[in-house]
């Protein structure tokens, strides 16, 4: 059974993250965590753009924010974003990773080595290649791994990387991402 949704994208993922959270329903089970390259020094919107869409409650990460089903979880800016012991995320002031902070592949390797096969790893577009570690550790750990088609986007370089670094569960457009993120959380 899975426990956890864990999403990274950058440039061109947040209409997709948008369409995606707007189509899991109110009483969708996972927890949810979202990763995209906020830049440092400013307040984000993306937590409140994210929750005028989702029916499920979503919130920006404070350090030691317990992680409860059914809610909605978004990086701050220039924060790694780390899943501690299945039970609570943690923020990170570590150095950037492929010049980024927060970054996709630190929180897709911590919920990979937290949560293994109860966790659903989903990359979305992105115009670097941060995110394809993090699905090559979760794919070894067990968990489901989701790509963005690469054909389905103008900034491809994520999916490509994730595509050139492991054979993912599942290739898909937004629809089938949908899809298979109801059927894992068996919505009604």
């Amino acid at each position: 059974m899975y426990k956890l949704l864990a999403i990274g994208f950058s440039a061109g993922g947040m209409p997709l993250a948008s369409g995606i959270l707007a189509a899991l329903p109110g009483d969708y089970p996972l927890a949810i965590a979202i990763v995209t390259h906020l830049p440092a020094g400013q307040d984000s919107v993306l937590a409140e753009m994210l929750d005028r869409v989702s029916s499920l409650p979503v919130a920006m990460v404070i350090d030691k924010t317990p992680i409860q089903p059914g809610h909605v979880y978004v990086a701050p800016p220039d924060y790694h974003l780390l899943v501690e012991n299945r039970n609570r995320f943690a923020l990170s002031i570590d150095a950037p990773v492929l010049s980024v902070r927060p970054s996709i592949d630190v929180l897709l390797e911590t919920a990979a080595e937290a949560f293994e096969d109860s966790l659903i790893a989903l990359t979305l577009s992105g115009a670097n290649s941060d995110g394809a570690c993090g699905m090559a550790r979760a794919h070894e750990l067990g968990a489901m791994t989701i790509a963005l088609s690469p054909l389905k986007t103008d900034f491809r370089t994520l999916p490509d990387a994730v595509m050139a670094a492991v054979d993912v569960d599942y290739i898909a457009d937004q629809d089938e991402i949908i899809a298979l993120l109801c059927a894992a959380g068996e919505c009604a």
